[in-house]
């Protein structure tokens, strides 16, 4: 054999450019074996934690919904477990744990979902289903989803495919039955519906580049949604008149609950009848039986109380209140919320009946004018918010390096 180029080695040893190139290539194919390994490692969530850890991470950001945040944690884990498992299961064919989160506004479910993506450090977006239409209609196709979330993974698709996916408003794209077929065409329900179970079940898509639905531009994107885990989040309001009547459930002269002749206690109360909630409930509401079957996992989540909106205010990590306090610090300033405009913001709050949307609201607006004048002074030292300021019978106190109140008319003087 005729070699262009012999190397030599130590102790008179030599070797054929031949031979050089067939090591490059044993030693190129490891290093790429090792990345892609490690590639797929992280695209996977490479931090794996037991639900217990999940749970304890959820705690420090979310209030109360223990029920809530002990599914999840055991839906994730099980989730990631089994993609970083494949080839230990490939006797066994196990599915998704995709995720049904049921529960008034406010009550903690696009946190719960992003709080989770944090801890796991994965691709995570937020689609609103009531932005979703069928296909040649106007509207958003559920493929833009999928779009996001390659943009959240900054165009890995390798990690895009191994990403978390939440889809609230899933309860208004329930099938619309009072809608005359014969004149109304429902395309942002059932035909919606059926679209989004591609993608949810685990299917290769095809992704416009630009996230546009007209006419794309360049090569369609090409990812597989076998491992995306969806959480779908809704209302579902009247959902409880469903279950009721399910359940033979009615109030009897006000009483909260009573009981049939023949059965158990019932439900006390509206919020207690979704902890009753069935598939077969979902698909009287008016989903699909398809989609209902590829979101096995079905929790309920409680409205907040007044004891846990004050827990929001002041106990998460990422506390109404403490993230003002910060804000307000870069200033130099100190914040101060009395216990007596706790309480009622709290009040107000429950009034809205936002949940926890509406605290951020009530807190935002009583700090609007502080927050517009306090970059400009230099004499700001303390604010104090007590009850009056949160009702809107007074503005925040305001105090200065001496501990001397100023107002807040002296404050449009001094401007």
């Amino acid at each position: 054999m005729h070699v262009n180029r012999l190397i030599a080695g130590p102790r008179n040893v030599f070797i054929c450019d031949e031979c050089v190139k067939m090591c490059q290539g044993i030693l190129d194919g490891e290093r790429r074996q090792a990345s892609e390994k490690q590639r797929s490692a992280q695209a996977a969530g490479a931090k794996m934690y037991s639900p217990r850890a999940i749970f304890k991470h959820l705690d420090e950001y979310v209030v109360g919904q223990d029920a809530a945040k002990r599914t999840l944690s055991v839906a994730v884990y099980n989730h990631y477990k089994r993609i970083e498992n494949k080839g230990r299961l490939a006797d066994v064919e196990v599915s998704k744990s995709n995720v049904l989160l049921i529960g008034p506004t406010g009550c903690g479910k696009t946190l719960l979902a992003q709080t989770l993506a944090r801890l796991l450090d994965v691709p995570f977006c937020i689609a609103d289903a009531t932005a979703l239409t069928e296909a040649g209609y106007v509207g958003e196709d559920v493929e833009t989803i999928l779009w996001r979330l390659i943009q959240a993974a900054d165009n890995d698709i390798s990690r895009a495919q191994h990403g978390i996916v939440y889809i609230d408003e899933i309860d208004k794209i329930a099938r619309k039955s009072g809608a005359n077929p014969s004149i109304t065409r429902d395309v942002s329900g059932e035909g919606v519906q059926q679209a989004l179970l591609k993608i949810i079940e685990g299917n290769v898509v095809f992704v416009p580049p630009d996230g546009g639905r007209k006419h794309p531009q360049g090569e369609m994107l090409k990812i597989d949604t076998t491992d995306i885990l969806f959480i779908c989040g809704g209302a579902f309001e009247r959902l409880d008149e469903v279950i009721a009547e399910r359940i033979g459930f009615r109030r009897r002269m006000g009483l909260p609950g009573v009981h049939d002749n023949d059965g158990p206690q019932k439900p006390a109360s509206k919020d207690d009848l979704l902890h009753y909630v069935t598939p077969d409930d979902l698909m009287h509401y008016g989903l699909i039986p398809e989609l209902v079957g590829r979101l096995p996992v079905t929790v309920s989540l409680d409205p907040l109380d007044a004891k846990a909106l004050m827990d929001v205010l002041t106990q998460p990590k990422n506390a109404i209140t403490k993230q003002y306090q910060r804000l307000l610090s870069l200033d130099g300033v100190e914040l101060i919320f009395t216990e007596d405009g706790l309480r009622a913001a709290t009040d107000e709050a429950l009034k809205l009946e936002t949940g926890a949307r509406g605290l951020r609201a009530i807190i935002e607006r009583v700090l609007l004018d502080v927050m517009y004048e306090v970059p400009s002074r230099r004499d700001i030292r303390r604010v104090v918010v007590d009850a009056t300021a949160i009702r809107g019978q007074s503005s925040p106190k305001l105090y200065d390096y001496t501990g001397r109140l100023l107002g807040m008319d002296q404050l449009d003087k001094a401007a």
